[in-house]
């Protein structure tokens, strides 16, 4: 079938090529073919219900026990990011997601600068997913070395991907499920434990930690503690492909980001409820932070529940990964079609309407730096603590968008001043407070990376010129 085109009154009405530069890819369109609940499914497959569980021993060690706080700062971050990714869907609702919003509200220079960051985590990301996948599985099966169960996780899920957006987003609705029933499984055990036999740590620590409260601790801990979030704003990357109108995509934006948030809460609270071991004893063995909430269901609940939460971890980390891979393919997909990556990655698949070349493309480079941090002991560390740095600059960006597009540029009307400044300027300074305190190795790293960018930016300007000056 051939794909289908948007609904065709131009501009911005979802034509499915973004305006704004003649060049334009005109061959580049994508399927309409999901609904709320694919975006949903897309969205918290990304993220992964669980997606606390590696990260606990990190968190609660970083905060110093405050490891339920973090997540309720992390949810009011993003929250704000969320709502201005929802103001922008509504004029931009393309593929592309934060490349394509900071064109629109800031100009070609600060969306390529947008995209190219957000890029950074949209290939790493899933990553550090399949890196996941392939420790749980080998902690299951030895025999099989881990970087081998990475490499196997990565070409299943691209082979779902090129299959198309609908049978993946089947597949993963099923995936989620099982990750859900999990998590309820280990809710209601942790919580009969608790009535029988207590908790190992005062019930309010989670909120206000077992050691000195310190918010600096604790805006360390959000540093990293929003790896977890990272992904929800991949429903935005799906836009061309809804059925219904960007509304959608807006409330799907936010549904997920405050049902992530709750389940996040839920299970860290309880987890540190029942972990045996002080936040202070965990920072001073960094060895068993990895597997601290394993530990603490082992110690608490059994060994059964340590194996089953094993297993849904390893089978969620591989679909939350496929779906980072989706969307990084479209946000390739989208800098290709206005010639801002070689173009021959903005063409559509007619049987699929999948961007294939640009999920190949996203594959290959992910393939590469997950196999690559599997074969290494500490390929898990190199890639965690580098893995935000992109999105979160992204994300300044997109706060900058909404002021730009609907306060600096006026081309809604007039602006609501809380949603189109205080919001945004709000959320942005919040984002930058969080880079500061996120580890000096993801500085260094989203700088050379920002320095790359920077120079294909000002390649692509020059030759533009040239060509301008040939026609002259």
């Amino acid at each position: 079938m051939a794909s289908v085109p948007g609904n065709g009154s131009g501009g911005d009405s979802g034509s499915g090529v973004q305006e704004g530069r003649g060049s334009s890819v005109q061959e580049g369109r994508l399927r309409r073919s999901l609904g709320f609940r694919d975006l949903v499914v897309y969205g918290l497959l990304f993220i992964a219900p669980m997606a606390p569980v590696g990260i606990f021993g990190t968190l609660d060690a970083r905060s110093g026990g405050s490891v339920a706080l973090v997540y309720i700062v992390a949810t009011v971050v993003m929250g704000f990011t969320a709502f201005s990714y929802a103001q922008m869907v509504r004029v931009a609702p393309f593929a592309g997601s934060v490349f394509t919003y900071a064109r629109k509200g800031l100009g070609e220079g600060p969306g390529f600068v947008a995209g190219w960051m957000a890029m950074l985590d949209y290939l790493l990301i899933p990553a550090v997913a399949y890196l996941f996948s392939g420790i749980a599985m080998n902690a299951l099966v030895p025999e099989v070395s881990r970087w081998v169960w990475t490499a196997v996780a990565v070409l299943i899920t691209t082979l779902l991907n090129l299959w198309g957006v609908r049978a993946a987003a089947r597949v993963g609705f099923a995936v989620l499920a099982m990750e859900i029933v999990v998590l309820l499984v280990f809710v209601v055990s942790a919580v009969a434990v608790l009535v029988r036999d207590g908790a190992q740590r005062g019930w309010l620590t989670p909120l206000t930690g077992d050691t000195a409260f310190s918010v600096a601790a604790v805006l360390g801990a959000v540093s990293v503690a929003v790896l977890s979030y990272l992904g929800f704003d991949a429903i935005a990357s799906f836009a061309e492909e809804v059925t219904g109108g960007s509304r959608k995509v807006a409330r799907a934006l936010l549904f997920c980001l405050m049902l992530a948030g709750v389940l996040f809460v839920a299970q860290t609270y309880l987890a540190a409820l029942l972990e045996p071991m002080g936040s202070a004893e965990l920072k001073a063995d960094p060895a068993a932070q990895g597997s601290a909430f394993y530990d603490a269901v082992d110690a608490s609940v059994g060994t059964w529940l340590h194996d089953l939460v094993a297993v849904s971890k390893a089978i969620g980390a591989a679909f939350a990964a496929l779906a980072g891979q989706a969307a990084a393919g479209r946000l390739v997909f989208a800098m290709a079609r206005e010639r801002r990556l070689p173009p021959f990655l903005a063409k559509v698949d007619p049987k699929s309407g999948v961007p294939r070349l640009a999920i190949l493309g996203a594959a290959v480079v992910t393939l590469v730096a997950a196999v690559w941090a599997a074969r290494r002991d500490d390929g898990l560390d190199h890639l965690v603590s580098v893995v935000n740095i992109g999105a979160l600059t992204a994300f300044v960006l997109l706060h900058a968008s909404v002021v730009g597009w609907f306060t600096v540029r006026r081309m809604a009307g007039p602006p609501v001043w809380w949603k189109h400044v205080l919001v945004p300027v709000v959320g942005a300074g919040i984002l930058v407070a969080v880079i500061l305190e996120a580890t000096t190795s993801a500085q260094v790293v989203g700088l050379c990376w920002l320095g790359v960018g920077l120079v294909v930016l000002a390649v692509q300007g020059a030759g533009a010129r040239e060509a301008g000056s040939g026609r002259g």
